[in-house]
């Protein structure tokens, strides 16, 4: 009898956590086709340039490095970088689960751990920032030309995310890159099952004005907006 019933309620906790995943699969699906911002029309006159880039997995808000509203060398620098080449054009800024981004280079590397307390809102996060020279436009790079009311609210987003010290400095996390042209810094916020990597690029985009979807934990629902006619 005890077996019995421990058995009905392990298929029973399996059965509702089947129907959970399904149903976040299926909102994930129908939120990110319901596009935010769709009249948005690209700046022609004194637009700034920026870009949406992805591995696959991860969105990055890809700004030019320095221009008349916005420096970064003030807040992130390629000195900061184990090449130290100053020759960036454009900045590249990703937020997500600071354990993922630090303790899994690849999937084979995943710990349990790790996924459960990025999943479960238990971690802590971090700001991915890497350096480009000039970015050529792909289906993995889409570029965006947007007016300056819309580039300093992203510029907003992007430096209200950053976990900074008591002078407003962003704090870096020393050692940690996956190439010679990047580097990790605190970040506010916690990754979830809810709000990924692909989330905050996405709110970046909604609050800029920009073409964006209503929600998204994938990539998907940020290019789609994107696609080349």
């Amino acid at each position: 009898m005890l077996i019995r019933n421990i058995t009905n309620g392990f298929m029973k906790a399996l059965g509702v956590f089947m129907i959970f995943i399904a149903l976040y699969f299926i909102a994930a699906f129908a939120l990110s086709s319901v596009p935010v911002n769709a009249d948005f029309k690209e700046c022609e006159k004194e637009a700034v340039e920026i870009h949406i880039l992805t591995n696959g997995v991860h969105t990055d808000l890809v700004l030019p490095y320095r221009n008349q509203y916005m420096d970064w060398s003030k807040w992130v620098n390629p000195s900061h970088t184990k090449s130290g080449d100053s020759s960036a054009v454009n900045v590249a800024f990703g937020w997500g689960d600071k354990g993922f981004y630090l303790e899994t280079k690849t999937w084979d590397e995943l710990k349990f751990s790790t996924a459960f307390k990025a999943v479960f809102y238990l971690g802590s996060s971090a700001m991915h920032v890497s350096f480009h020279k000039k970015l050529r436009e792909t289906a993995s790079c889409r570029k965006i030309c947007v007016s300056k009311e819309s580039y300093l609210k992203l510029v907003e987003h992007i430096t209200e995310s950053f976990d900074a010290d008591s002078v407003g400095v962003p704090r870096q996390i020393a050692g940690a890159a996956f190439t010679n042209h990047d580097a990790f810094y605190e970040a506010k916020g916690k990754y979830s099952l809810f709000y990924t990597c692909n989330t905050w690029a996405n709110d970046g985009l909604k609050s800029a004005g920009l073409k964006a979807c209503y929600w998204t934990v994938f990539k998907g629902g940020i290019f789609d907006q994107y696609q080349v006619e």
